[in-house]
């Protein structure tokens, strides 16, 4: 049975432990929560252990039975090091999640690696493993390069639709991954190419500008429900292990506004059900 989460950055306006109660509402089975930001103009609540929003998480979580499976976001630019991930790790622990997503904007590959590596082993104490996700506007951003990356660090591969395309790959270059490398699957939809112009009918996710990088505005509040765009996510889905976890990670600020927190977390879930059906894969039991 494939099971379905809610990332973070499709609701961002939502506190962690709000998100899993809209989650559980829309009929989700876990999600992805925010403990660092990844912006420096992004918001996050304290999530320490020891913290009332740690707490108020775990409260949802045992109120509605939906798991905390990833944490994020984690940028390893050559810079990062422990300071950073160990917070993450120790919230994520209290949660039980069992990834951290992060993106390597470092241009120095062995440093990355050596980076990773450190990270990959601190994290295991934790019962957590590191996800690389290759970012078209990012250092890594290409499925290849994040693989050779994570098989030589100890880590896993994000593989995110949107990303996949805009950095030029496909999914039979996901094929050719090690089935081992990829724990988890997310969903969005786009159109085949960038668009260059969007249009604001509403507040954004929180540090997000319509300034800027079209990728990015894109990648952070314009992407689009599973079967609403062109990218080939049939091919996508059939290139990964059958029942492979389903990450849907869809902001979009206008569909948002219009449907309301519950209603658009219900929106995404059908429309990634519907794929995963289309795909000729069993997504319920």
């Amino acid at each position: 049975m494939t099971e379905f989460g809610l990332a973070h950055l499709s609701l961002l306006g939502l506190e962690p432990d709000e998100l899993i109660r809209v989650a559980a509402e829309a009929g989700f089975d876990f999600v992805g929560v925010r403990v660092r930001g990844a912006t420096p103009t992004e918001s996050i609540a304290d999530m320490r252990p020891s913290s009332a929003m740690s707490t108020a998480v775990r409260a949802a979580m045992a109120d509605t039975g939906v798991a905390v499976r990833d944490i994020e976001f984690l940028s390893l630019d050559g810079a990062t090091g422990r300071e950073a991930w160990l917070p993450m790790l120790e919230a994520g622990a209290a949660f039980g999640a069992t990834t951290l997503s992060l993106a390597g904007q470092d241009p120095d590959e062995h440093r990355i690696i050596d980076t990773l590596a450190e990270l990959v082993a601190d994290a295991a104490s934790f019962g957590i493993l590191p996800t690389l996700e290759p970012i078209s506007y990012n250092a890594v951003h290409t499925i290849s390069v994040a693989a050779q990356i994570a098989d030589a660090a100890g880590a896993a591969v994000l593989v995110d639709p949107l990303h996949l395309r805009r950095g030029g790959d496909s999914p039979a270059d996901v094929a050719t991954l090690d089935p081992a490398l990829v724990p988890v699957l997310q969903l969005c939809d786009a159109p085949l190419e960038t668009p260059q112009e969007f249009e604001i009918s509403g507040p954004l996710p929180r540090g997000m500008t319509a300034d800027g990088e079209p990728r990015k505005v894109e990648s952070r509040a314009f992407r689009l429900p599973p079967g609403d765009g062109e990218l080939p996510l049939l091919d996508l889905i059939r290139a990964v292990p059958s029942g492979l976890p389903i990450s849907v990670e869809v902001p979009n600020a206008p569909l948002f506004e219009q449907l309301g927190a519950v209603g658009y977390a219900r929106y995404l879930l059908e429309r990634a059900r519907s794929m995963v059906h289309a795909a000729g894969i069993v997504a319920d039991a």
